[in-house]
């Protein structure tokens, strides 16, 4: 598979998201098949695999998605030290499903060890501050990380569901190189972070995005009947929308890396085969201007 610059690991050009192995309004996928669809991913040539602490069916099984992916690993034949794995911290989940955001360094640090234990590891190749914290100065926050960093907990960092001046403020805190990626919602549904793509891209940042076919739901059918230029094109290469999609995010930005989440193998081995589906600059046009139903911008 082609690969893209993540920080300091080079990986393939399409990654994996695990949360709906853990976390899916259609229902969870039985364990075997769930390890089954990292193997797919991995036999593809999948070299990046995101988690984060709070995919779990419920509210006391925290670390449920980081361990499967520990598993999954562990059971894997291949070279698993080609393997970047990404989670996330700072958004907490309690009884009775209450959800709240804690960045301060306490939560964190208990967050990022137990993050540790689940996925086996004595250092977390990228981890993400999952969402903001408002009530904290965001640059302490990432001086957190920073912190980390340091002390070899983690190799890289990262933040999600960041708006341009955040980025701003995680750059020059952490200085040249420091930040690796940003991780924001973005695709044909939802393109309310194209500002931040544009500055991750002038930085040399990566922006991986989530829920890059819009998110659970939208099957083949949806994304032909909501978006035609999506559809013209699938037909024209006789392949997936769900491939001209991912084709159409790598080919807005050299930086871009989407991390498709699936619940089945057949669905990742689909997907990554976008990594090698070139698209015109008049398709990849085609596709921008074809504005479908969009997804409201909620923080």
């Amino acid at each position: 598979m082609r690969t893209r610059q993540l920080g300091p690991f080079t990986v393939s050009a399409i990654g994996l998201g695990g949360m709906p192995l853990s976390m899916n309004s259609s229902g969870l996928p039985p364990t075997d098949r769930a390890i089954a669809t990292v193997h797919a991913a991995l036999d593809a040539g999948v070299t990046f695999i995101d988690t984060a602490d709070i995919y779990a069916p419920s509210w006391d099984a925290m670390g449920h998605n980081e361990r499967l992916i520990a598993e999954a690993l562990n059971a894997w034949s291949g070279d698993k030290s080609t393997i970047v794995v990404a989670t996330k911290g700072g958004i907490t989940r309690g009884e009775g499903e209450t959800w709240g955001r804690d960045g301060t360094e306490a939560y964190l640090r208990a967050a990022l060890e137990k993050s540790l234990d689940a996925l086996q590891r004595d250092t977390i190749d990228l981890y993400q501050w999952h969402r903001p914290d408002r009530s904290l100065v965001y640059a302490q926050v990432i001086e957190t990380f920073a912190k980390f960093k340091a002390e070899g907990l983690i190799s890289a960092i990262g933040i999600s569901n960041a708006n341009v001046e955040e980025i701003a403020v995680a750059l020059d805190a952490l200085g040249d190189g420091g930040l690796a990626s940003v991780q924001n919602r973005f695709s044909p549904q939802f393109r309310s972070s194209a500002d931040e793509l544009e500055l991750c891209t002038q930085e040399g940042i990566a922006f991986l995005p989530w829920s890059p076919l819009g998110g659970i739901g939208n099957d083949a059918e949806k994304l032909n009947a909501d978006y035609p230029g999506i559809a013209a094109v699938a037909r024209a290469h006789a392949v997936s929308p769900q491939q001209v999609t991912l084709a159409w995010e790598l080919a807005l930005a050299p930086n871009v890396i989407p991390i498709p989440g699936a619940s089945r193998p057949e669905s990742i081995t689909d997907s990554v085969k976008a990594a090698e589906l070139d698209l015109s600059d008049a398709e990849v046009q085609q596709i921008s201007d074809s504005w479908g139903p969009q997804i409201p911008y909620a923080d």
